[in-house]
């Protein structure tokens, strides 16, 4: 498939060697009273750019819960990415395609925010990056594989990757679930 021949329901083009494709998701609009907008102003009532890196495991799905409580806001817009070997895998694109309508209607339904996705080719901590480069987010979202700290070190870790690479965006490694509330840090005083 060639960027010349593309459907209703998708996209492939190609950049540099960077090839991606659009999920073409519902159309889900927030509907939000006009006087929750009016009451807010700058970058609040534009809205901000979130890059949340999922796959199909649970870690990525507690990272983009995690995002929708802790950083998700009314006005912004989440941007879902997961990186495949070949964007031209039907079963992969479809796989990827339902996944990311059932986390853009959740998205909406828990935070009022609208969501776009992509499936990206290539090296996943490269390919992350690279698509924080041309969204420029607020920040970059991902979870852990939970690998040890011995283990990450010698085989290296897609988080660790986009954390020294990463220069476009802070990013975000939220903890395993397993990790619970100790992982989130509270202002509170006690």
């Amino acid at each position: 498939m060639n960027s010349e021949h593309t459907s209703a329901t998708e996209t492939l083009e190609e950049e540099e060697e960077h090839k991606w494709r659009e999920v073409i998701l519902p159309s889900l609009i927030p509907i939000v009273p006009e006087p929750e907008l009016e009451k807010e102003s700058g970058e609040r009532r534009r809205g901000r750019d979130i890059l949340i890196a999922i796959d199909h495991g649970p870690k990525s799905k507690h990272a983009f819960d995690w995002a929708l409580v802790h950083l998700c806001r009314l006005a912004d817009t989440i941007h879902l990415v997961h990186v495949v070997s070949s964007v031209k895998n039907e079963a992969v694109y479809e796989a990827t395609q339902g996944l990311m309508e059932a986390l853009a209607v959740e998205a909406l339904q828990a935070a009022m925010v609208k969501t776009v996705a992509r499936i990206v080719e290539g090296d996943v901590g490269k390919a992350i990056c690279k698509e924080a480069e041309r969204v420029k987010p607020a920040a970059v979202v991902m979870g852990t594989r939970g690998r040890s700290i011995i283990k990450s070190v010698l085989k290296g870790s897609v988080s660790e990757y986009c954390f020294h690479h990463c220069k476009s965006a802070p990013v975000i490694i939220v903890p395993d679930i397993e990790a619970g509330e100790a992982s989130v840090i509270s202002l509170e005083k006690r």
